[in-house]
Parts: C-alpha cells; structure tokens; sequence
C-alpha cells in the first residue's frame, strides 16, 4: 500500500511510518518545515513539504495521487493558542479531506480525540476546550463524506509508555490511558481492515491483542 499521513512529523505519525515501513508499504509524510524531513527519512518516510493552513486542495491532492490510503494525524500541538486550533484540527482536516476525495483515495483514518463528540464541560481550560470542538467539528465533516471509505480513532490520554500491544477499541470505552506506539500499532491494523468504514472508534489500554481488538470493531 501507499499511504500519505498529515502531519508526518507527529509522534503518533513517526511511530506509524516506522510500523508502515516496517511491513513493506510505501509511506509518505506531509511536514510544514523542510528541517523535519530527516526524522522521517529515518522512520522510513517519504518528507513531503506542504502548509496545510496555507495549501489549496489542488496542491495537497497532487500528494495523495496514486495512494491507497491517508491519514489525518495533523494537529496544533501543545503551546498553540485557540486559534490555530481552528486552523489546524479543523480546517486542515477538511482540507485533506477534499484533497483525498479529488485524488480519489477513499480509505481515510482520522486521529481525533476522546470527548470530541460533546460539548467540554463548564471550567475547562478554554484552548482545550476550542481543541476538543475543533476535533469535533473535523469529525462531524468526515462523517458526512459519502466519499470515503472513513474511520475515525479517538485515543484516550496518550502516554510515551512502552506499548504493550493489549487495548481496548469499541464505540464507548471510557476514560483510560494509551501509549502512543499502541496507537500507531492500531492505525496501521485499521488501514487493513476495511470493515471498520463508518465507524468512530475510542481507544485505551486493555487486555485484548491489537489485531483482535481491530477484528472485533469490523463486526
């Protein structure tokens, strides 16, 4: 498979490419500054430079031309204030999403976030907050795209812990933990396993293997 990840220099994303390469599929990682492309030269990554808060869906589809698969794994990232969550976690999703359905790439995975579906609770810290309606707000936009073949994974609290390769992944899992590596371990099963399309997915740590936990949320 080819596969083109947004926001390729994510420790989600370098873990992903990593696991990508690993197996034998060519991967692609679109960064926005030429200085990353070295870390993703060594996951095993094609770099591909392209400002998603700046780019046209012209520009992005010619990236996606020719792949199996994209993912959206693109963010502002800690230290980014309201609005770049606005630009980023929402905007460049649905962006991307226009690009693949121009490139005609139907399977697409989005990384989002657990409580994305509902308003954040009264006194939550307000760029948390305009980070959780941003996802959402993504989400809802895949959802209503009879153009993809969509599954949408919100992780839990992401830890660099070690991944233990154990989960739990269904519709409602509630609230836990996930290191990142068991993260990418799922995004790399869910790209084989189209029988998860139209399904929005949260995932913590739990006592089932990836692989079966991916099987289970296809039936």
């Amino acid at each position: 498979m080819r596969i083109v990840i947004a926001g390729g220099h994510g420790q989600i994303a370098l873990r992903l490419e990593r696991l990508l390469h690993a197996r034998g599929d060519e991967v692609a990682g679109i960064i926005r500054r030429p200085e990353q492309a070295g870390d993703l030269l060594s996951a095993g990554a094609e770099p591909v430079v392209c400002d998603l808060e700046t780019a046209t869906v012209a520009d992005v589809a010619r990236h996606l031309e020719g792949a199996d698969a994209a993912v959206f794994a693109a963010g502002a990232g800690p230290g980014s204030g309201i609005d770049r969550k606005e630009t980023v976690d929402r905007a460049a999703a649905g962006l991307f999403a226009d690009a693949a359905e121009a490139a005609g790439v139907r399977r697409f995975l989005v990384v989002s976030s657990m409580g994305a579906d509902k308003e954040p609770p009264e006194g939550t810290d307000p760029v948390f907050a305009a980070y959780l309606r941003a996802k959402g707000a993504a989400d809802a936009d895949v959802r209503s795209r009879s153009g993809l073949d969509w599954t949408i994974l919100r992780p839990g609290r992401l830890t660099d812990a070690p991944g233990t390769g154990l989960v739990s992944l269904a519709g409602s899992t509630g609230r836990g933990e996930i290191p990142r590596d068991d993260v990418a371990a799922v995004l790399a099963a869910l790209l084989d396993e189209p029988g998860t399309t139209g399904r929005t997915l949260e995932l913590i740590s739990g006592d089932i293997p990836v692989e079966e936990a991916v099987r289970a949320a296809a039936g």
